[in-house]
């Protein structure tokens, strides 16, 4: 395995936050400090600091905290410039003991950290125009489904506490919320029922505001994977939310090292749980999880409508497997198939 020392004689660890950015050059072979400054995050304290890193050690590659959040503009402009650039995770506390903490023990940290590992199980940062736009509608998505949520257990909190003439005692269906936003005020109401036909009109509403959001979300995310990957949206299972998750966790060619890696990172990966004559695997609750949510969506559309998966849970439920071991099973396969279809479609994007 070719480790990063290798193939190159410096690396540039970079701690990131808000307002300012604090740089440290090491040597590749020894892990020497060859400088350290810092720089503000402006445009020209970027283009500072890349000059300052050209003049010290050209040809250098980069380690970088916070990729996606503060790090972000400048992994772009670094990959941009043709920069190789790896994504740094921030040192545990225990390693932190008996050297303190600062911006520049961070940043050469960060660059020390990889030195020593194998190119192919670094992590890159994700890249692209529409992979970022992918993930900021995926965010945005998972927002207003927690608000929505948050608006529908207050309505129905509110109808079964208080008489309205709503039928609360199951889940309240998108009609009986329809319903509910069209109410007008009552001078037959009490105090409290006025009081609660108001709220519950004003959450109504909310709900069905945030239902159209994510319509209109929903519509966004798939114009962008039709772009990106519409082959994905062909396989039985795969709609545009799911689809979109799959593609941002991937990002590109070289992010996710192996189809095992992107099991890994889904938290479908099987984990061992034996003990004595019995021999099993569990599900996995670490990674992604808005990957693995997704897998797990994919998975519950196919047992419900795909003839082929139904078949292989009836096979396996009479070999005496629960629904939980089948899942799983499904969600290591999909997670399978998935990346080899994006490692298709996407490698040359």
């Amino acid at each position: 395995m070719t480790i990063v020392a290798d193939r190159c004689t410096h690396v540039m660890g970079v701690d990131t936050h808000a307002k300012t950015h604090t740089y440290a050059i090491v040597q590749a072979a020894t892990g020497a400090v060859v400088a350290a400054a810092t720089f503000p995050v402006t445009p020209a304290g970027l283009d500072r600091a890349l000059a300052w890193a050209q003049r010290r050690a050209p040809g250098y590659v980069a380690a970088v905290e916070g990729t996606a959040s503060y790090g972000a503009t400048l992994t772009a402009r670094l990959q941009q410039a043709g920069t190789v650039v790896f994504e740094a995770r921030p040192p545990k506390r225990a390693s932190r003991a008996g050297r303190g903490k600062s911006d520049q023990i961070d940043a050469v940290a960060a660059a020390r950290s990889v030195l020593s590992e194998p190119l192919e199980r670094l992590a890159t940062p994700r890249s692209g125009e529409l992979r970022r736009a992918l993930q900021l509608l995926l965010t945005a998505r998972r927002l207003l489904e927690r608000q929505r949520a948050q608006d529908h257990n207050a309505l129905t909190a509110i109808v079964r506490r208080i008489e309205l003439g709503i039928d609360a005692r199951k889940a309240l269906t998108d009609r009986q919320v329809e319903q509910i936003a069209a109410w007008r005020t009552r001078t037959t109401d009490s105090i409290a029922q006025a009081i609660a036909r108001a709220e519950a009109t004003r959450l109504a509403r909310q709900s069905r505001l945030r239902a159209a959001e994510l319509k209109d979300n929903k519509a966004m995310l798939e114009r962008h994977v039709r772009t990106l990957a519409p082959e994905l949206l062909e396989e039985v299972g795969i709609g545009p939310v799911s689809a979109a998750a799959c593609i941002a966790a991937y990002s590109h060619h070289g992010r996710v090292r192996s189809e095992a890696a992107f099991a890994s990172l889904a938290g479908v990966a099987p984990i061992p749980a034996s003990s004595g004559n019995t021999q099993r695997h569990r599900l996995n609750r670490h990674g992604d999880r808005r990957l693995n949510a997704a897998l797990d969506t994919i998975v519950r559309t196919r047992l419900r409508s795909d003839p082929t998966t139904r078949a292989y849970r009836d096979q396996h439920l009479a070999e005496g497997k629960t629904n939980a071991d089948i899942r799983r099973l499904l969600k290591r396969y999909t997670a399978r198939s998935t990346y080899r279809t994006l490692k298709k479609i996407l490698n040359n994007t």
